[in-house]
Parts: structure tokens; C-alpha cells; sequence
């Protein structure tokens, strides 16, 4: 890889980086190209991309990123074989490792970076899959902001009725 190629190979990353809030870091090693092949299905279903990288290249992407990002935790992470998968939604990547180890050991999470959040090593991929997505949040406040106002109009109509029969009892009674 000339030099050049490697300058080209840092700005995409740092692109990629700064697009993207969630990504994930994983080892992919020993896996064979079919198995490969087949993550690289489940993640395209899922609009993950995912990338092998060299970690001196995603080391110096992310250090020009500066402080305000927090990436210095991960420097550990990037060391042996790397693919990192970056996602829009938070939990979706690993989802889809977790489903993806059901036919095997591989790939191993090495970290995940969440909106400025570290989480370093394969025990914590359960954490991760059981995150929320933002879509899951803001249905959850929604159904949640619904909830009183379904209340209010209940009362409202049942308040109709008892109002409505209690003119006509007084106009029977007249």
C-alpha cells in the first residue's frame, strides 16, 4: 500500500467515523470466506457496512477526530485482525453478531462505540442487542404522551352520556 493509497484509506475512514455515531469493532479472524460471505448478507440486509481495516489506519482516522468524540478508549481494541461495522441504529449490529454466533464462535466483539459511550469486549454484546433503538424510544414516548389523553376523552364521553341522561331525567321529571 503506497502512501498515498494509505492518506485516501485514513480520509474515508475519518469520513465514515464522522457519519456514523455507532459502530462496532469485532474479529472476524479464522472465519472462513463463505462464513464471511454470509455475514456480510446479514449485515447488508440490515444496512450495516462492514469493513476490514488495518488498525494503524482506523488508529490515525480516529485520533484526527480530536477529543470531543472520546475514541481514546478503543486504541486498546484495535489490535490483531479488525472489521468494524458501522450502523444507524445503535443495536443493530449486534443483533446480528449475537444471531450470527449461533453457528459458530465468530466474529468476536472487541468494542462498540455508542454516541460518545465505550463498551470494550465480547461480554458485553448482551448489553448491546438488548439496547433500545431510537425508533423503539420514541414509540415508547408516544404511546406514553397518548396514554392521558386517551384517559381525558373517555372521561369526556362517558361524561357525555351521564350527561345527557341526567337532562332527561329532569325532563321527565318537569
Amino acid at each position: 500500500m503506497t502512501r498515498n493509497d494509505k492518506v485516501q484509506a485514513i480520509e474515508v475512514l475519518k469520513e465514515k467515523f464522522a457519519n456514523n455515531e455507532f459502530f462496532y469493532l469485532t474479529d472476524s479472524s479464522s472465519m472462513t470466506v463463505g462464513q464471511i460471505n454470509d455475514l456480510r448478507r446479514a449485515c447488508f440486509e440490515k444496512n450495516i457496512q462492514m469493513q476490514v481495516v488495518k488498525n494503524t489506519l482506523a488508529v490515525k482516522a480516529l485520533e484526527s477526530a480530536g477529543e470531543e468524540k472520546n475514541y481514546s478508549g478503543l486504541y486498546e481494541s484495535l489490535k490483531g485482525p479488525t472489521t468494524i461495522l458501522f450502523s444507524e441504529t445503535a443495536n443493530l449490529p449486534a443483533k446480528v453478531i449475537k444471531d450470527y454466533r449461533k453457528k459458530g464462535e465468530r466474529p468476536v466483539l472487541k468494542a462498540a462505540y455508542i454516541g460518545t459511550s465505550i463498551y470494550v469486549g465480547d461480554d458485553q454484546l448482551d448489553t448491546l442487542a438488548s439496547l433500545k433503538s431510537r425508533e423503539e424510544l420514541i414509540g415508547e414516548v408516544i404511546s406514553l404522551l397518548q396514554s392521558p389523553m386517551k384517559n381525558v376523552l373517555g372521561a369526556l364521553n362517558s361524561g357525555g352520556q351521564k350527561l345527557s341522561g341526567l337532562v332527561k331525567a329532569l325532563e321527565e321529571r318537569a
